[in-house]
């Protein structure tokens, strides 16, 4: 393939299918033809909102960050891999040099190019260049669907470190969302024997249980404290604020709670007395840092299976009405583009 197709959002509501300039690598960078991109929710918003918090679109952007591909072309001082490599790809870069990179939270850099975040364009297209670095390699056997979905993968695995969990325990986590998923996923490959799921939907519910949730409560018909459950630890993935307040009263003392939906404003009230007499731990989650070797092993282990949250595959034409649907069908968890097809 010559041609670089990319879907190009213009402005809330509208991706149009155009041709874009091949991409260059640069002396470190690889040259990657897009085989696979996971459809994120931060994909879904921009498209309907046209920002994030802070991050504002303000002229043509291309979407989508789950990506993976087939190495084509290598910049003149890249080395670690090699023309044809199958790789997924980390798509925030950090500058490797402010204070933050230095202590080892690149995932907080200030200067990342994070693909699809404004004004960065994304994978919603046939050719990317990423920095050699933050390409990996994908096994024998591994799908590019799972290589793209090593992203979110990532997403949950940072939130079961930053939660702390252990062999044995009960882990609650609000919101059976993808991030929900996979944060259920990595729960289990780090030990956790019990997965409580809550959501509003019960077709998400019945893909939880699907995909091996213990235990899952409607909230919408039942109120999570009515359940009265202990937790060791406890993962919140809704963004709504009373699931935060109430999933806190289900951890017992000593345990653990991060926060990785985005979804409640910028403030929140939480049971601060109860937080401090019970010791509790609560942890920010933003991104990830050297997840994707973890990543790679869970999946080519057989520890986790991302390629069972795959819900419908679609062509890099079919992305505006793959961004119009999704959210609407509560069973479609995880749409890909195949910008190949």
């Amino acid at each position: 393939m010559t041609k670089n197709m990319a879907a190009v959002m213009y402005e809330v509501g509208d991706v149009r299918l155009e041709e874009r300039p091949m991409p260059k690598p640069g002396p470190h960078e690889v040259l990657v033809q897009v085989t696979a991109v996971g459809v994120c929710g931060s994909d879904v918003h921009y498209y309907r909102h046209g920002r994030i918090g802070s991050f504002v679109v303000e002229r043509p952007i291309i979407l989508g960050h789950e990506s993976a591909g087939v190495i084509v072309e290598l910049g003149s001082e890249a080395r670690k891999h090699r023309i044809g490599a199958r790789v997924a790809l980390e798509p925030g870069v950090p500058c490797g040099r402010c204070e933050v990179c230095r202590s080892g939270h690149y995932n907080l850099c200030p200067h990342v190019q994070f693909f699809a975040t404004p004004p960065i364009d994304g994978a919603f297209t046939n050719f990317v260049t990423i920095h050699e670095d933050f390409a990996f390699a994908l096994p024998n056997g591994m799908s590019d669907e799972a290589g793209g979905l090593l992203e979110p993968m990532s997403v949950g695995i940072w939130a079961a470190k930053k939660a702390d969990i252990q062999c044995g325990q009960h882990v609650l986590i609000t919101g059976a969302g993808p991030i929900g998923m996979v944060s259920m996923m990595a729960a289990f490959a780090f030990g956790a024997t019990e997965v409580t799921m809550t959501d509003i939907s019960e077709e998400r519910l019945a893909f939880a249980r699907k995909l091996g949730a213990t235990h899952t409560i409607n909230v919408a018909s039942t109120p999570l404290l009515d359940e009265a459950i202990e937790v060791d630890a406890f993962i919140e993935c809704s963004g709504n604020p009373s699931a935060l307040q109430d999933g806190i009263r289900c951890i017992r003392p000593a345990g653990r709670a991060a926060v990785v939906g985005m979804g409640g404003g910028d403030e929140a009230s939480v049971p601060l007395s109860l937080i401090q007499t019970r010791e509790i731990t609560l942890a920010g989650v933003f991104r990830y840092a050297n997840t994707y070797p973890t990543a790679i092993e869970l999946v080519s282990s057989g520890k986790v299976n991302l390629d069972a949250l795959v819900t419908g595959r679609y062509s890099l034409a079919e992305t505006d009405a793959v961004l119009r649907q999704f959210g609407k069908e509560p069973a479609n968890v995880k749409p890909v583009i195949l910008p190949q097809e």
